[in-house]
């Protein structure tokens, strides 16, 4: 996807398009989760942040139950339907997320008009950097404005979560809308999922001489398939037997006594859990007390329990962590749902050109497609630009 960075090109051409002028134009940003992965639904902690690269939404509600849609990045047309009767399931690709915001809003008892709607995003289709969430929170900022619900942030990341569970049939948590909406410049969130507690984390790696790189591995994955969804049954078995409501409620010293009660994969999949848990909580006292600088050890650690204990990285993901880190990374890790996807790592200024032209001459000799390598800073969240 290619965006448009002038709001009003993108509202000239939804005029060209929709032969009216929108009622504004919404924005919100993709996401890279820094540490705490498939912890959300679990009731955990994560520390993701909202970052520099977005999904517009030029938007104009309708008097009747239309909705029309169209993206800027082509191969897809004019997307229509009735918001009247909608149900879960209905609509295709990028569709499917407009819709299932305006269903979810409509299931809370909010009056949704039809709209016209024109998207424009920069925000990598499957890598990792929660694109789909992207679009549900640029549309639901504009829905939740223009209808006048005045629902909070929690409520949007609900209603958000409710469009990608039933709708959508997603069971993703509640981490990247809450990125994408709550997220601020130069800040990671620090967010508690049991009760969407936030608190905002000083995050500034060029402040200590380093950049974040994202390596887009171009194997791209599906947060629908069986994969995310038995990982996540997996979870949820192992909480039942340990007897707790949410592997939240384990600690690392627990996972003795869970080694005597699960079978090996249950077992594998809750360490990871666990452990994950105690890495966001110590990432986030070493960045208050020390800085980004000193993360590495931690994000290394968390790449190799999602490799061994999870088992949601690949071969190429694996590659692109080992090489950065040979080559001057000082920690890597996937990031994001797994199966594909991207990966981080914190790499220091002066090795950045290294890193990078090391990853992509490892992923030519294995034969890989060449990955997409770009840097990510902490950025607002979602908004109004006109």
């Amino acid at each position: 996807m290619t965006t448009t960075t002038d709001t009003s090109v993108l509202a000239a051409r939804f005029q060209e398009t929709f032969g009216a002028v929108p009622d504004g134009v919404w924005q919100a940003p993709g996401r890279v989760n820094l540490i705490g992965e498939h912890t959300d639904y679990n009731e955990g902690f994560v520390l993701p942040f909202a970052i520099d690269k977005t999904t517009k939404v030029a938007l104009r509600v309708r008097e009747d139950s239309t909705v029309r849609m169209l993206s800027t990045f082509g191969g897809h047309g004019l997307v229509e339907a009735d918001l009247a009767g909608l149900e879960p399931g209905t609509g295709e690709g990028w569709s499917r997320y407009p819709l299932g915001v305006a269903w979810a809003l409509k299931d809370r008892g909010i009056e949704v008009p039809g709209f016209d709607l024109l998207l424009d995003s920069d925000v990598p289709s499957g890598a990792g950097l929660s694109s789909s969430h992207a679009i549900e929170c640029a549309v639901i900022s504009a829905l939740n404005e223009l209808t006048g619900a005045g629902l909070e942030a929690k409520d949007l990341v609900l209603a958000t979560q409710r469009a990608e569970n039933v709708y959508v049939g997603a069971p993703t948590g509640i981490m990247d809308q809450s990125a994408s909406l709550r997220g601020a410049k130069g800040q990671a969130v620090f967010l508690d999922c049991r009760d969407q507690h936030v608190d905002l984390v000083p995050f500034d790696a060029e402040a200590s001489g380093l950049v974040l790189l994202v390596i887009d591995t171009k194997v791209s994955h599906s947060h629908a398939d069986g994969g995310y969804a038995s990982r996540r049954a997996s979870c949820e078995l192992g909480a039942e037997i340990l007897g707790v409501k949410a592997l939240r409620d384990v600690g690392v010293e627990r996972l003795e006594e869970a080694s005597g009660l699960l079978d090996e994969t249950t077992l594998k999949r809750v360490r990871h859990v666990v452990t994950e848990n105690d890495r966001v909580l110590q990432t986030v006292e070493v960045l208050g007390k020390q800085g980004p600088a000193n993360i590495g050890d931690l994000l290394d650690a968390s790449h190799v329990s999602m490799r061994d204990d999870f088992e949601i990285s690949c071969p190429e993901l694996d590659l692109a962590v080992d090489v950065a880190r040979a080559h001057g990374a000082i920690g890597a890790r996937m990031t994001g749902g797994g199966f594909g996807g991207s990966a981080i790592a914190l790499t220091p200024v002066g090795q950045e050109q290294q890193v990078r032209d090391a990853v992509v001459r490892s992923f030519a000799d294995a034969g890989y497609t060449a990955p997409d390598i770009f840097t990510v800073t902490p950025a607002a969240g979602a908004r109004r630009l006109a």
